[in-house]
């Protein structure tokens, strides 16, 4: 069985080397998807009953793990010198520094080894994570699936 549950926070990036407006400070409001493969628990009285997961769970596991570290952050790759310099320079700016040029591609891979480990299978129900998607725009995503 696979469930998904969406979440969305507001970043702002920049593709540094990018020909198109998007090598420009800007923001986005994203959304990520996380979807989670998993038998349904049968438990008779256990709360998940019926479920591979709660809903709550999933999005607690991930507000905690990830959205919560980039939501209002500006999201910048490490080596976009002048940028990191810039944000350095302001009082407590909300800054992730990445090994990576955030695109949706990668960050779509960061979420997905940040969120693989904190979804254990602690109901014995074989749960893992099988896919995040992230939407920069809502007609453009990224998808990170197990392989």
């Amino acid at each position: 069985m696979l469930i998904t549950r969406r979440l969305e926070f507001d970043a702002g990036h920049r593709i540094p080397n990018h020909n198109s407006q998007c090598r420009h400070l800007h923001g986005h409001r994203y959304a990520i998807e996380i979807t989670l493969s998993g038998d349904i628990i049968n438990a008779e009285g256990q709360s998940e009953q019926g479920m591979v997961m709660d809903f709550s769970d999933v999005k607690r596991i991930a507000q905690q793990q990830l959205v919560d570290h980039w939501d209002h952050a500006f999201l910048v790759y490490r080596g976009d010198r002048k940028v990191c310099e810039f944000l350095a320079s302001m009082p407590d700016h909300k800054t992730v520094v990445m090994d990576v040029v955030p695109t949706a591609e990668n960050l779509a891979e960061l979420a997905f080894n940040i969120l693989n480990p904190a979804y254990q299978d602690t109901y014995g129900n074989h749960l893992r994570l099988e896919r995040i998607r992230i939407f920069e725009t809502p007609n453009n995503w990224a998808d990170c699936i197990r392989a």
